[in-house]
């Protein structure tokens, strides 16, 4: 199996509000999801999170919201598909300057938050993204969620000559088509450092997870989500690279190359 690359959301801070621990997370991960300004970020917190990511050898990928910052990118918006091609090119377009003026390359785009959610449900909406993939460069792999049957997405991806990614989740539940369990509802997230790791390690291994609904469900992945808010969730994830470094199934050095998953 090919080693399983971890990502994390990063460069969420904005102006004088600090948000996660982006400096005690990078040297955990292979893959940093930088905020591009819309639901959270901004110019300053865009390019020193690069250099950030710069100095650990971690690949930076754009992470474009809703233009929504009071509700953090969670509240679904009445966009309209071509509002949404041109909100991820605009996103994806300052983030790559940021890059350049870094000299560093941009490698991958994940939609953050209801936009990552929306694009799921709605393929006309997914359709947009990859259309502005596709404009701006269509060698940018699209980092999409990991679910029972990504066939319908691969095809979308087939048609707009884009890359996927799938993406799963180390800490939170599943209901039985394999997306993630709204956060409103008990037990959405895992905060048990011994459940999120187990749940790293199935993942990785090709192994059944328990859904919602008691159903076994196996997730193909590409790449595994961590959040590290808190000195306990920074413990798990560095308890997840060092079990998948033993089992070799991460990056030895926690750094992935610039290319992502093969």
């Amino acid at each position: 199996m090919q080693p399983l690359l971890l990502n994390a959301d990063m460069g969420e801070s904005f102006g004088a509000w600090t948000m996660g621990l982006d400096s005690e997370v990078m040297p955990h991960v292979d893959l940093a999801n930088v905020a591009c300004g819309f639901h959270a970020s901004d110019p300053d917190v865009m390019r020193e999170t690069v250099r950030l990511a710069g100095r650990h050898g971690v690949t930076v990928g754009a992470h474009p919201a809703y233009p929504d910052l009071t509700g953090f990118g969670r509240r679904s918006m009445a966009c309209s598909p071509a509002e949404v091609e041109n909100l991820v090119l605009y996103q994806v377009g300052a983030l790559a300057g940021m890059c350049r003026a870094e000299e560093r390359s941009l490698g991958y785009v994940k939609p953050h938050g209801a936009l990552y959610n929306d694009m799921m449900r709605d393929h006309a909406i997914l359709a947009a993204v990859m259309r502005a993939l596709a404009a701006f460069d269509a060698g940018l792999p699209l980092m999409v969620m990991a679910t029972r049957d990504n066939s319908a997405e691969r095809e979308l991806a087939r048609q707009h000559g884009v890359t996927l990614w799938c993406e799963a989740f180390a800490d939170r539940a599943y209901d039985g088509q394999g997306r993630l369990v709204s956060r409103r509802e008990p037990g959405a997230v895992h905060h048990e450092r011994d459940v999120i790791v187990d749940q790293a390690r199935r993942i990785a291994r090709g192994e059944p997870l328990t859904a919602t609904d008691g159903s076994q469900l196996v997730l193909q992945a590409d790449t595994l989500c961590v959040h590290g808010d808190n000195a306990e969730s920074i413990a798990a994830i560095a308890a997840i690279r060092q079990a998948l470094v033993a089992e070799g199934r991460a990056p030895e050095d926690g750094h992935s190359t610039e290319d992502g998953p093969s």
